[in-house]
């Protein structure tokens, strides 16, 4: 006999258990499956970074080009193994269709708003939780004088949307953060940033969502559905049948191939990326801090120091690409001398995959084609900063009210 719920969540990363949280605080009754466990997958080892700055989305004019001109080359922060797959294929050209200067255009200040919400969002949360949530900014390192044009032009894209930015020379990059000596021509500084311990962050908030009354079923896979008219009856798992009211996936790369059994196209590619956590040095910069030409990002979290980084598009493979590793942390040293080859203590490697859209953007929302389905994944590398935000649109959205947001460009049906 089927188990009746309330609201079923399917995915236990940051935006599934943000979803629990403010659908809770909706007066909801939840209850949250997970095929793992609580931040198993790309919420645990990610960068832990909260980026208004990064409110340009991932398809963008140049990015396909540069892409192929990584291609071949394994070590590059973006490669694309080469594959005759169809999905891929046809996402790659969607990718291109979105990558125009309009479409990006018109994306930042959604983005920007986004992500405002959601800082917003964790300085609320940071007064209940512990997370390691620090709000010093990012600081944007360029080695060359073609990675600091890339950073100012994109700089003033930024200022443009009425995001705070500084550009920094050497000298202002010292004068910022003095605790390490970093070998740089310049930067630039972005004030609204903020960090936080990601996995600290999802198993904390998920903890006080139990405590709250949520039903946690871990080690709990979805196998499919059962649907009469425009309802979803049943959700079938290896653990037993839900029937639930409404029904929310959260379920990031792997969400596609769950929303196939009921008929819908959700184009994400797994960008499978990389992190390695080392003991905190004595010397460390207390500002999360990007490597631009590397396309690295360091992110100090409590006693741990965190690099992530590279986008690889091959596939549901979550095998550790041991080069890929060692050329994240090769190029370190280049910015940071003193951090040289032994001298940075390990913790840990990690490998994760992040769901792209083909245009860069999230789908959240209701699905036309069902009543009680809402869709809440493809956020890319901007899952943690939007995390609290898409929660709390997601429960707006089933609660019936309106988003605050226009979130026409998220349309989950864009690609139906």
């Amino acid at each position: 006999m089927a188990q009746e719920v309330d609201v079923l969540l399917i995915g236990a990363g940051v935006a599934g258990v943000c979803s629990a949280n403010f659908l809770q605080q909706q007066g909801r009754d939840v209850t949250l499956v997970e095929k793992d466990e609580i931040c198993a997958g790309s919420s645990y080892g990610n960068a832990g970074l909260i980026v208004p700055s990064h409110s340009v989305p991932l398809a963008e004019p140049g990015v396909i080009g540069q892409g192929l001109r990584w291609m071949l080359d394994p070590e590059s922060p973006f490669y694309i193994k080469p594959r005759l797959d169809r999905d891929l294929i046809s996402w790659l050209w969607q990718f291109r269709k979105a990558s125009t200067k309009r479409r990006v255009q018109r994306a930042m200040p959604f983005l920007r708003d986004m992500h405002l919400e959601s800082f917003r969002l964790y300085q609320s949360l940071a007064d209940e939780l512990d997370f390691a949530f620090g709000h010093e900014g990012r600081l944007l390192l360029c080695k060359t004088a073609d990675g600091l044009r890339h950073v100012r032009e994109e700089a003033e894209l930024m200022q443009n949307v009425g995001l705070q930015v500084e550009m920094l020379d050497a000298t202002g990059v010292k004068k910022l953060d003095a605790n390490v000596e970093f070998d740089t021509i310049g930067g630039a500084f972005y004030r609204q940033d903020a960090h936080l311990d990601p996995a600290l962050f999802v198993r904390g908030l998920a903890a006080r969502c139990v405590e709250r009354g949520m039903q946690l079923r871990e080690k709990t896979e979805v196998l499919g559905f059962q649907v009469e008219g425009r309802q979803i009856k049943l959700v079938e798992t290896t653990r037993g049948d839900f029937a639930a009211n409404e029904i929310v996936l959260c379920s990031g790369s792997w969400s596609p191939g769950l929303v196939a059994d009921l008929d819908l196209s959700l184009p994400v590619q797994p960008a499978k990326g990389y992190s390695v956590t080392t003991r905190r040095p004595d010397r460390c910069p207390q500002i999360p801090f990007m490597l631009v030409e590397a396309k690295i990002a360091a992110t100090p979290m409590g006693d741990k120091l965190r690099f992530a980084g590279t986008l690889e598009l091959a596939g549901m493979d979550l095998s550790i690409n041991r080069r890929r590793v060692a050329a994240l942390m090769k190029a370190v040293p280049d910015y940071v001398p003193a951090w040289g080859q032994g001298v940075l203590e390990l913790v840990e490697v990690w490998r994760g995959l992040r769901p792209c859209s083909p245009d860069g953007l999230p789908y959240i929302g209701r699905a036309g084609a069902y009543d009680n389905l809402t869709i809440a994944t493809g956020h890319a590398m901007i899952g943690v900063s939007l995390g609290p935000v898409t929660g709390a649109v997601t429960a707006r959205i089933v609660q019936g009210k309106e988003a605050g947001f226009d979130m026409s460009l998220c349309d989950v049906d864009r690609y139906n």
